[in-house]
């Protein structure tokens, strides 16, 4: 990776830029020949294999707190009637299977394959089909370096490619996991921190359901308030408390095993499962809609890849979080084979009174961390949906200087706060906000599935058998989760739903609205042609200076350009057209972040800044003009060169070092819709909405580190 963000000259740039697709590649191929490293040595092994156990470490403060504290809610969310030992049996092996299957084999060995560029979650995978084929609306180099390969086209790729439907139907089930993350994001918090809390009612009776509620709540606006000082600050703080309650949890269930009932470990053999579904029927069945909660949080281990790596995530799993989860619930459901009635407590009932106090506050803090894992990813996902313009702005802020993947949001992480506290203190039964749960982790998971199989198919090329083999195993046994938890929809289920709605309607809009305004800049585009003709009118000054004049489009300028020029009158000597573009891939190398060009005309230029959905938009004001002014002094003098001539080329590279020295100025178009009376009904509506959310939002250029007293904003209505 390291090899990869070596910076390369400017010359090379522009081959990069302006060559085919095949030499394109070659140029990059000589490029890492030329900086290859030495082979890591012995003493570079170990200490890469130490780095990533401490990374591992550090996984079970962020990424395992909602999976491991799963106990905490799992029993006391199944609404049992007097259950028998063959049913707790029949309970403990579907999820030692849900754990092994969803958990072990799916994301722990799967998902964490279907990284983009070390990027996890729903928009990663529907990242990677948008690259390999040409489904996404956005535009995208690397989509272009795939089409010019001969490598052929599966054919469900094909249909996508020409199914309109389809295409909108895949952006809608990734935006759909987004928003589902997010749900989830909210509901862990006040599920585990509640469950946690609640323990402190059996010792003190006298304290009422209300009072458990209200401590809940002032607990996760501390939680909150501390992700301010970012993910790693937080992992240090947190990952000693995980570690304590993996390992004692455990400890605790294996004695429970063998004081209770030693021969659990039977009912590892799907036998019991067969057994269990034949006895109870339809109640087994509905049953399905808590024990899928075994399994709540094991998403982060996906979403969460930005945040550590695969390795880490990876190991964590398979020797810490995996077998403390087994023992654990071995151990709950073997006390509560002897005290069958027991359930609705099952967690507190089955700690010995010894350790109970020290038990209550290792699970009080595991809860607190077991809020950060979700979090954390709702943060990554927010960010990549903004790159992408599918959500609008908001201010993100980098924590760590060596995770790029480290972000926080204030206003998301302030909405997060008030939503669960409202859960907490409307919604505070444990059995409601469980269902919710329930509804939110069945629907990430089959989405999941779903996005994963068609990379397996489109992107990896794995075999149809084996790929068929994977979406029916996980399918099958996720929508008959799916199917269960959906008849817990009045019952709290529809939270997580009215959260999602409410979210894919702002993304809707906002999306509807970036969409009307591209097409109306589109269609009033100003060409080099007419660019020729408005700068050959004799009343435009040319004034001393450079500008910057930031535009959406990249084949043209937008309307405003003619708008300002019309009323101005006037233009810098030397003017940049700079065109900040996201592209559908995580990271775009430091060689290809500024890409400079001459458009024909004396004083006017072309930049083009290129941003991943992983990237910070962390260029200072004045780096970003001494590396753009740079990059035009190197592209005018290799095409003197290429021309054999040097007439003027020191009059033109003088002319940028003037206009420099005598002041730069940004000036970028601050648009409105003008809704006319001939709009539909549907327009009206939509616009309105979008114009609330762009007044609310965030400017994209103050991003850039650009000092204000040098932006000036040209304001235009758009006609829809």
């Amino acid at each position: 990776m390291e090899q990869e963000m070596v910076s390369q000259s400017d010359k090379a740039l522009l081959v990069i830029k302006t060559e085919s697709c095949e030499k394109d590649a070659t140029n990059v191929c000589v490029h890492v020949l030329n900086n290859s490293t030495p082979f890591p040595t012995l003493d570079h092994k170990g200490t890469e294999k130490w780095r990533t156990l401490f990374i591992a470490y550090k996984t079970l403060g962020v990424v395992f707190g909602g999976l491991v504290t799963s106990p905490l809610y799992v029993y006391p969310s199944m609404q049992l009637k007097s259950p028998t030992e063959e049913n707790y049996l029949g309970i403990f092996s579907i999820m030692f299977w849900t754990l092994s299957l969803i958990g072990l084999v799916k994301y722990a060995s799967i998902a964490v394959r279907a990284d983009d560029q070390g990027e996890g979650g729903t928009f990663a995978l529907y990242s990677l089909l948008c690259r390999k084929i040409n489904i996404n609306i956005l535009s995208s180099k690397r989509s272009c370096a795939n089409s010019c390969t001969t490598e052929k086209q599966s054919k469900l790729g094909k249909f996508f490619e020409e199914s309109l439907v389809a295409r909108r139907l895949l952006l809608f089930i990734a935006i759909l996991g987004m928003c589902m993350l997010i749900g989830d994001g909210v509901l862990t918090p006040a599920i585990s921190v509640l469950s946690a809390m609640d323990g402190i009612r059996a010792p003190f009776p006298s304290i009422t359901k209300t009072w458990v509620e209200i401590l809940s709540a002032v607990v996760l606006i501390a939680l909150f308030l501390l992700q301010k000082y970012g993910t790693s600050r937080v992992s240090f703080l947190f990952s000693p408390i995980m570690g304590a309650w993996t390992l004692t949890t455990p400890l605790v269930g294996i004695f429970s095993i063998i004081k209770h009932y030693p021969s659990i470990y039977k009912a590892i053999s799907p036998h019991y499962i067969f057994t269990f579904f034949w006895r109870n029927g339809k109640e087994g069945w509905l049953l399905l809609s808590g024990t899928i909660l075994c399994i709540t949080g094991s998403e982060a281990m996906f979403a969460d890849l930005g945040h550590f790596n695969k390795s880490s995530i990876q190991i964590a799993f398979l020797f810490t979080i995996y077998p403390s989860l087994v023992l654990t619930y071995a151990g709950q459901t073997a006390y509560l084979i002897r005290n069958p009635n027991d359930h609705k407590d099952g967690f507190y009932k089955f700690i010995p009174s010894a350790v109970y106090w020290p038990m209550f506050v290792v699970s009080t803090l595991a809860a607190i961390v077991a809020s950060q894992s979700l979090i954390s990813a709702t943060f990554s996902i927010i960010k990549q949906s903004v790159a992408l313009d599918y959500f609008p702005r908001v201010k993100i802020v980098h924590t760590s200087t060596r995770q790029e993947g480290e972000v926080y949001s204030p206003e998301v992480n302030y909405i997060l706060m008030l939503l669960c506290v409202a859960v907490i203190l409307i919604f505070g039964d444990g059995q409601e906000i469980g269902n919710a749960f329930g509804v939110v982790v069945t629907m990430v998971m089959l989405i999941t599935t779903t996005l994963l199989t068609l990379v397996m198919i489109i992107v990896w090329r794995t075999p149809p058998v084996l790929a068929a083999l994977y979406f029916v195993v996980f399918f099958v046994m996720e929508g008959v989760y799916v199917s269960s938890v959906f008849t817990k929809i009045p019952e709290g289920g529809w939270i997580p739903f009215a959260i999602s709605l409410i979210l894919a309607f702002i993304m809707f809009g906002w999306f509807y609205g970036r969409q009307r305004k591209m097409e109306y800049e589109l269609t009033n585009r100003i060409d080099m042609d007419r660019l020729k003709t408005l700068l050959s009118d004799p009343g435009i000054q040319r004034v001393p200076g450079l500008c910057f004049f930031y535009t959406k489009i990249q084949d043209g300028l937008t309307p405003v350009f003619g708008h300002y020029l019309k009323n101005m009158k006037s233009l810098h000597n030397i003017i940049v057209f700079t065109t900040l573009r996201y592209t559908m891939v995580a990271k775009v190398p430091p060689h290809e972040r500024i890409i400079a060009s001459k458009l024909g005309l004396k004083g006017v230029y072309g930049c083009i800044i290129q941003y991943g959905y992983a990237d910070s938009l962390s260029l200072e004001g004045v780096d970003f003009v001494l590396q753009v002014t740079d990059g035009l002094q190197n592209h005018v003098r290799d095409l003197f060169d290429q021309a054999q001539s040097t007439t003027s080329l020191d009059e033109e590279i003088a002319d940028i070092k003037e206009a420099k020295l005598a002041g730069v100025v940004h000036v970028r178009g601050k648009t409105r819709f003008h809704i006319s009376k001939s709009s539909s009904w549907f327009d009206r509506n939509m616009i309105a909405f979008y114009e609330v959310l762009h007044s609310n939002c965030r400017s994209a250029l103050p991003a850039l580190g650009i000092p204000l007293p040098h932006c000036i904003e040209v304001g235009m209505r758009y006609e829809v």
